[in-house]
């Protein structure tokens, strides 16, 4: 396992980003330590959200369109803890998505927008060891991304419509899956840990009321970095990597 696995370097061809996730905190959750780590080292990192988390999971009374309002708020926060400041909510329904030609349609969009270098997504297949991890709307998303990234951004004849936004086609080179079953490329979040629970912090309807987030986060990464040999007191976050120039 140790010899499969390839540790995160600064990538001077990866100069644009773009992170696509099923849900207002996704991104922080399983990737805020990388994100953190990308904008450190002078990637431009832009964040596409397919629900607004609408039917997320706190207790409240709100409205759908109320909590879709908080939730937005708060992953806005939470992206400028890491440095980001270009999000964009594609608003479907939480809970409700499936990989439709107009969600694949959306994302190709944003992806001719942002023309990323790299585009880190949910795994679409289904993770039997983290059931939490493979929320249905997590695989969708996941799986509507790839398609989206291939064939539909690079494709002239797909979506034409994009052409008539004056959206050129666009080519991402590479792939990061978040939550797979199989990672092959970890990163050693350490020096960005504080940063990606800061982040965390920020979704106050979600995880307000967790005293034991960070030991509960901190557990998860360092589980992460021992599995792939980081050594002792690392943390880390991992990822699938698929190459797709």
């Amino acid at each position: 396992m140790k010899s499969s696995i390839v540790r995160y370097k600064k990538n001077p061809r990866i100069k644009r980003a773009l992170v696509v996730m099923a849900h207002p905190d996704d991104v922080d959750f399983g990737s805020g330590g990388t994100v953190a780590r990308l904008t450190r080292d002078g990637v431009d990192v832009s964040y596409c959200l397919v629900t607004s988390g609408d039917a997320g999971g706190d207790s409240s009374r709100s409205t759908p369109e109320e909590r879709a309002v908080t939730r937005e708020a708060e992953q806005r926060a939470a992206a400028q803890e890491l440095g980001v400041s270009d999000l964009t909510f594609l608003r479907f329904g939480d809970g409700r998505v499936e990989v439709t030609l107009e969600l694949r349609k959306a994302i190709a969009r944003v992806i001719r927008q942002t023309r990323p270098d790299l585009v880190i997504c949910q795994s679409p297949e289904r993770n039997y060891e983290r059931i939490f991890a493979s929320h249905p709307d997590h695989l969708a998303a996941g799986e509507a991304t790839l398609r989206a990234v291939y064939p539909d951004a690079r494709n002239p004849h797909a979506f034409p419509e994009l052409l008539a936004e004056g959206l050129e086609p666009h080519a991402v080179t590479t792939v990061w899956l978040a939550s797979s079953v199989d990672p092959t490329l970890t990163v050693d979040i350490t020096k960005t840990f504080a940063r990606k629970i800061a982040a965390l912090r920020r979704h106050v309807s979600q995880v307000g009321d967790r005293d034991d987030l960070e030991v509960m986060v901190r557990q998860w990464a360092r589980t992460t970095a021992k599995r792939f040999g980081l050594g002792k007191k690392r943390l880390a976050e991992s990822f699938k990597v698929i190459t797709t120039a």
